[in-house]
């Protein structure tokens, strides 16, 4: 037993590479065990996001298109809606009664916290966070949406409608939750 610079007695134990003489000693210390040994094999792969919520199949190429379409048009909506982004981002994906409904919401916002919206706050504002967002393709040119979205300690929920219309992925609906 070796004292420790604490006082109390510890057994300590040096890890090396080769074992030397005699038998191992087991690379452990208090409950953490640690695999010293060299790996050979190549990493597992890992296994790929499993959409079981699609009602359609869709190419994975073209769903994760989309799925990166839904998550950042979301991320822009919150930041609108927070007052922390002008809404005439939008104005191409959605259609024109969500983005008044959105453009409504920023004015609120806005007039609550005495700013204009797209304008700086005052110092240290709660902004938005989108933790992570789910989708389901619903038909082949429509997905439904659900974000968890965080402000500071608290958090909130989205959800989002797109279809595809004139051309191009639009929202159709959105609710705040």
């Amino acid at each position: 037993m070796m004292a420790t610079p604490s006082g109390s007695d510890a057994e300590v134990i040096l890890l090396r590479s080769d074992p030397g003489p005699g038998p191992g000693v087991a690379s452990v210390q208090g409950a953490l065990a640690l695999d010293l040994t060299q790996r050979t094999a190549p990493p597992r792969p890992r296994p790929r996001l499993a959409r079981s919520t699609d009602l359609v199949a869709a190419p994975e190429a073209a769903r994760e298109q989309v799925d990166a379409v839904v998550a950042r048009y979301l991320a822009a909506a919150v930041e609108i809606a927070a007052g922390d982004r002008p809404v005439s981002q939008l104005l191409r994906h959605t259609v024109p009664e969500v983005y008044d409904d959105l453009a409504r919401r920023a004015r609120t916002v806005g007039a609550a916290a005495g700013s204009a919206p797209g304008r700086l706050r005052g110092p240290n504002p709660a902004r938005p966070v989108v933790v992570g967002v789910r989708t389901a393709l619903v038909r082949s040119d429509a997905v439904e949406a659900s974000a968890h979205v965080r402000y500071g300690r608290r958090s909130r929920a989205v959800a989002a409608r797109f279809e595809i219309v004139r051309d191009r992925w639009q929202c159709v609906a959105l609710a705040w939750g």
